[in-house]
């Protein structure tokens, strides 16, 4: 048995549905608040719920020779979040999700490279399993929507390099040091063009924010610790459970159907799930 690997697996869960949360929200945001608003307060909220972390450890926690890391991984991640955000707003919340769910099949791909973490032949059929589950699950987007599907592809990829870059500097950062640099740096560089995009937002759209900004950090620190214990190319495939939450938001606040082809997908993502993770625990 592999302990870390299930811990591993469970971690990265917690995540993607704290993240399918963000994305409902966003969308219910979109109507009202600019795009820079949503990233800005994103990671507003985020880093205010990170402070008492820095008030328990100290400054020590921010001591670190990996800054150059801190720093890609905030560039990497904020601009994959403005691609994200964009998609968001302009598809079904189940469509838009696509985004996090390309996300898996890049991973193993950079690991493989930059980690030398070699993928066996069971995950990499798992991938593209699970890949294949994602195509059957989301209705087929109008072919009227390239752009987006090309910004969402950026997304992606920039998500997968994310990911990576938390798994190469986890042998020396702690999750703590890795999302509250992330969380900084971001409200800080997300803060720029908010002055130029500001509009008035009313009581629920606050409220929205702050919800937004509890599922990210818990979304980040689940998803940190989750990389920093198993191998990215192993429990990637679990960020394909996105598509389960992002379903039934969809359902539940603006009524997007949930067809057979989805089920049967969601079953088909499940078992690639299970026999990528089953196989470090024989």
């Amino acid at each position: 048995m592999t302990p870390h690997l299930v811990k591993g697996a469970l971690l990265l869960l917690l995540a993607e549905a704290c993240f399918a949360g963000i994305g409902a929200i966003v969308k219910f945001t979109s109507a009202t608040a600019t795009e820079a608003q949503v990233v800005f307060f994103r990671n507003f909220f985020a880093l205010l719920l990170m402070l008492p972390f820095l008030f328990k450890h100290g400054f020590s926690l921010l001591k670190t020779k990996r800054w150059y890391l801190h720093a890609s991984r905030a560039l990497t991640g904020i601009i994959s979040m403005y691609c994200f955000f964009y998609v968001l707003a302009r598809l079904p919340l189940a469509q838009g999700m696509l985004v996090l769910l390309l996300s898996p099949f890049v991973v193993p791909i950079i690991a493989r490279f930059w980690l030398k973490e070699r993928p066996s032949r069971i995950t990499l059929a798992g991938i593209v399993l699970g890949f294949a589950g994602v195509v059957l699950a989301l209705p087929t987007p109008d072919p009227n929507l390239n752009i987006i599907l090309l910004v969402a592809l950026a997304s992606a990829i920039l998500v997968a390099v994310t990911k990576t870059t938390i798994r190469y500097m986890s042998d020396t950062e702690p999750a703590v040091r890795i999302v509250f640099y992330f969380s900084l740096l971001t409200a800080v560089l997300s803060a720029i063009p908010v002055p130029f995009y500001w509009q008035p937002l009313n009581g629920s759209v606050w409220l929205a924010f702050l919800g937004m900004g509890v599922l990210a950090a818990i979304g980040q620190l689940a998803m940190t610790r989750a990389y920093a214990i198993a191998p990215a190319s192993d429990i990637g495939m679990w960020t394909y459970s996105s598509v389960i939450f992002a379903g039934a938001f969809g359902y539940l606040f603006w009524q997007e159907p949930i067809t057979m082809s989805w089920a049967a997908g969601v079953l088909v993502i499940f078992y690639a799930g299970y026999i990528t993770t089953r196989q470090r625990l024989l």
